[in-house]
């Protein structure tokens, strides 16, 4: 059994496609169908249930298929801890973040020290990110709620209240405050469901006594500031989100519910290596922050 045949069985298994999987392997299908067919035979059992051309993996296939994944994964772990016992500067980070406005300066701080450090962002619901901390595709998440499970550590960073924005000569710019169930009739914008911040608020209107009306959903929390600033709905927003634009968005209101309130904190899985970059960074964010709050 080879690694080439092992990483030719993941792909035509994603893919479930065996034409699909040689485009993307870049060789010949029938030398793929062979290749695949030797792995089979050397296991003793087919890993796909076969209907003419079409082709997905029957229960010996699944099985093999995790074993399979994590394999790739501890070498892919192993190249990293390699590199980082060789000195070597360079690193990579994917980091989930759900408080976006936080990260331009939180990353060119960090850069400013470790300028040959790469990193790549997501924004995804909390299902997701979850999933991919789990399997090792996200190295750090910057969240407003903690990341339950037993592989997952998970340090809070900021407690903050959170505000409701209103655009220009809405009815209620020029207060200072409001209760959630004034707000019962109001159009919202925010992130779809499913995000942490979004399941937060949307509970704690539902415990006020009503399910906000929201109207249009985005994936990017810039946009909500632009469709806000068009006078389409009104938002809630973290303190230090808010702080970050407060000339985009200056009319908000105090909410004088108890409970209102987000924590940001820091998560990562204990049971995948973190990189020395990724170590580094996550030291740097919660000294970050700490001095955010000092």
């Amino acid at each position: 059994m080879e690694l080439l045949q092992l990483h030719y069985f993941q792909t035509v298994a994603r893919l479930e496609h065996m034409t699909k999987a040689a485009e993307e392997l870049q060789i010949a299908q029938p030398s793929l169908s062979k290749t695949i067919a030797r792995l089979e035979e050397h296991l003793g059992t087919p890993l796909f249930h076969r209907q003419g051309r079409n082709i997905r993996l029957n229960p010996f296939g699944k099985m093999f298929l995790l074993r399979v994944e994590r394999i790739f994964q501890e070498l892919e772990e192993g190249q990293k801890e390699i590199r980082d016992m060789a000195g070597l500067e360079r690193g990579s980070i994917t980091l989930a973040a759900s408080l976006t406005s936080i990260l331009p300066e939180l990353l060119s701080a960090f850069l400013g020290s470790y300028p040959n450090v790469h990193f790549r962002q997501l924004l995804e619901p909390a299902a997701v990110i979850k999933r991919q901390l789990e399997e090792g595709e996200v190295d750090l998440c910057i969240t407003t709620a903690p990341v339950e499970g037993e592989e997952m550590a998970w340090v809070p960073l900021r407690t903050e209240a959170f505000y409701v924005i209103v655009p220009e000569n809405h009815r209620l710019a020029g207060r200072d405050s409001v209760s959630l169930i004034e707000l019962k009739d109001e159009s919202f914008i925010g992130l779809r469901s499913g995000y942490w911040f979004r399941t937060m608020t949307d509970h704690l209107c539902q415990k006020a006594g009503f399910t906000p009306n929201t109207m249009i959903e985005v994936d990017e929390p810039d946009a909500v500031v632009l469709l806000l600033r068009k006078g389409l709905g009104i938002m809630f927003a973290p303190e230090l989100a808010w702080q970050k634009r407060e000339h985009l968005m200056p009319h908000r209101l105090r909410i004088t519910d108890p409970g209102c309130t987000v924590t940001t904190g820091l998560a990562w899985s204990r049971k995948h290596y973190l990189s020395l970059a990724a170590e580094r960074f996550r030291q740097f964010v919660i000294d970050y922050f700490q001095q955010i709050e000092a």
